[in-house]
């Protein structure tokens, strides 16, 4: 009997975004912590009826009683039930916000009901969360937070509704690519790992073929849950559901109570009975049309004929019904992972002369080069891997900083690194394998007419030099917006075009990390120094100029609200130029320690 799971993650791109958000590692900012200043308070609010003593409010319920001049206690309160204990507002509290008049319903009359929040979630965001995404002239929200389920915004609801319902709402922008990239890699990762056959379903879910697989991991049981503990390291909530059928297992995940649901063969006709039309995965139109007829559950469309039914509803809602009951196939369209391109010699000799290995390598470049062309790919990383007659393999590793597949250019790279190849006693096996291509089409060459000029690639350079220096020893500086320093600069790949460069002089080279001055002589507050030692050694200065004061960014976090740094540039005896910088103004204590640090040095 087929087998067939259902995943389904109903916090996907939210929880791809907290993934994201956790992973992000804060700036080394290397800024004293100041202290952060609440804004006064106005505790004059104007003419109100409410007496400052704390009364209660003239009108309120509980003044109209017979408890009219005396003040319930706490304790009082706390005993009642929870529906009968006195709102803020009636005891006359100002601090407490009206009810909004269209908020979402309750969930008695209609409305889904709530979810709650897993705990420390309110610790990870900090406050309510929803994706947006424009449709036409409005934005329409894709997902939310259980924090903000719990205040009532659903998917689908107007962004503007949402604001309005509540104030202090973080609203981002949503990435159904970044959500189709990450299933894309579950789909994958689950084809290599757990199943032969694997299938993104929709935005949120995967489907897996478990036909004859499940007793590798302990049963279908034992699947389950390691699938989901893998899926919470992952930070990722999902439910699963396996049944014989790829309709019902997708309505069970997604419509079921439960975190796991095993349903035994010829079982889904009568488990799926009392879900909803929707769990069937009909079209807008077809529930709008089932709705006006009365019908709300799968189990009201089993004694319906086909003809009526296939004409009020459509045929593709019949065969929704039919493929979840097992009555029509559903083919599920697997993931194929793309096997890396490979190519093999095995010799009838064992050989270990440069020259025979040469040959050897000449011969599968070709071969590469020709399956590459096949597949219409270009190689970044090309690997060899030599079997010798002791059983040890040898290997070597070239890279390419363009995607290519010149026949010539891949020799010269491994003619460079041949050295590092031992042969022992014979190598009677080579193999030539392509971990990382990308796409690789024509490109234009240019015109005819002695006019063109085409610049000259600087890719097969870069490779060479890359082999021979390191593959982190070429790199291009390029410019950001930012204020601090080691901000404003980013290495860029070799062949990647800068954005530009600053106009204020900065020094040729820039430390990875501020290192610490030590005996230092400086006057306060603006003159630079006049000795320091760094790295154990003495300089004395000749000349400097300066300050350059630079304030911390204080909208990335606490920490650089009231950081200062005033930066020097001086000479030093030996004609060393040096870029140095001191924390603190020499006034205000926040702003820093008033430490000295070398940043950079010029020339």
């Amino acid at each position: 009997m087929p087998r067939v799971a259902s995943l389904f993650l109903p916090q996907l791109p939210i929880e791809r975004l907290r993934r994201n958000e956790r992973s992000a590692k804060p700036p080394d900012a290397g800024y004293a912590v100041a202290p952060r200043f609440a804004p006064p308070i106005d505790d004059d609010p104007g003419a109100c009826s409410v007496p400052r003593g704390g009364g209660w409010r003239p009108g309120a319920r509980w003044a109209r009683d017979e408890t009219v001049g005396r003040r319930p206690s706490q304790i009082e309160i706390d005993a009642l039930p929870a529906h009968q204990r006195p709102t803020m507002r009636e005891m006359g509290r100002r601090s407490e916000h009206a009810e909004h008049p269209f908020r979402a319903m309750r969930p008695d009359d209609g409305g889904a009901p709530p979810v709650a929040a897993p705990p420390g979630w309110a610790t990870l965001w900090g406050r309510p969360t929803v994706l947006i995404i424009r449709t036409g002239q409005r934005d329409i929200i894709t997902a939310a937070c259980p924090a903000a389920f719990n205040l009532g915004l659903r998917p689908g609801m107007a962004a503007a509704h949402a604001r309005a319902l509540v104030a202090d709402l973080d609203v981002r922008d949503a990435e159904p690519d970044a959500d189709r990239a990450l299933l894309d890699r579950l789909a994958l990762h689950a084809a290599r790992q757990w199943t032969p056959s694997a299938s993104v379903t929709g935005p949120d879910g995967l489907w897996f073929d478990l036909t004859g697989t499940t007793h590798l991991f302990g049963g279908e049981a034992r699947f389950c849950r390691r699938l989901l503990a893998f899926l919470k390291r992952l930070g990722l909530t999902a439910r699963i559901a396996i049944a014989g059928t790829p309709g019902a297992a997708h309505a069970l995940a997604r419509f079921g109570s439960d975190t796991i649901t095993l349903l035994d063969p010829g079982q889904e006709a009568q488990a799926i009975a009392d879900l909803p039309l929707a769990a069937l995965r009909l079209d807008s139109d077809a529930l709008i049309a089932a709705a006006r007829f009365g019908l709300e559950r799968i189990a009201d469309l089993y004694p319906m004929p086909r003809g009526p039914l296939a004409r009020r509803l459509g045929m593709r809602s019949v065969d929704r019904l039919d493929q979840a009951r097992g009555s029509l196939a559903e083919p599920i369209i697997p993931v194929v992972p793309i096997d890396a391109p490979r190519v093999t010699r095995r010799l009838l000799e064992p050989i270990g002369t440069p020259e025979s290995i040469a040959q050897v390598i000449d011969d599968l470049v070709d071969d590469l080069v020709a399956l590459l062309q096949t597949r219409g790919l270009g190689a970044r990383a090309v690997q060899l891997t030599a079997d010798r007659v002791d059983g040890e393999a040898q290997r070597l590793a070239v890279g390419a900083s363009r995607a290519t597949r010149d026949a010539r250019h891949l020799k010269r790279m491994f003619g460079l690194r041949m050295e590092g190849l031992d042969p022992g006693l014979g190598i009677e096996a080579m193999h030539l394998a392509v971990p990382l291509s990308e796409p690789l089409g024509a490109e234009a060459a240019g015109a005819l007419l002695e006019t063109s000029r085409k610049t000259r690639d600087l890719a097969p350079l870069v490779d060479q030099l890359s082999s021979r220096a390191g593959g982190s020893a070429l790199f291009r500086v390029s410019s950001q917006e930012s204020d601090v320093p080691e901000r404003a600069m980013r290495r860029l790949p070799p062949l990647a075009t800068p954005s530009g460069w600053p106009g204020w002089k900065r020094p040729a080279r820039l430390l990875r990390r501020p290192e610490p001055l030590s005996n230092v002589v400086a006057l306060l507050p603006d003159h630079p120094p006049r000795r320091f030692t760094w790295r154990r050694q003495d300089f004395r200065v000749v000349a400097g100029d300066g300050p350059e004061r630079i304030h911390g960014e204080w909208w990335r976090n606490a920490q650089e609200m009231w950081a200062v740094r005033d930066y020097f540039r001086v000479e030093a005896e030996g004609g060393q130029r040096f870029w140095l910088f001191r924390r603190g103004d020499g006034v205000d204590a926040p702003t820093g320690d008033l430490s000295w640090y070398m940043h950079g040095m010029f020339g």
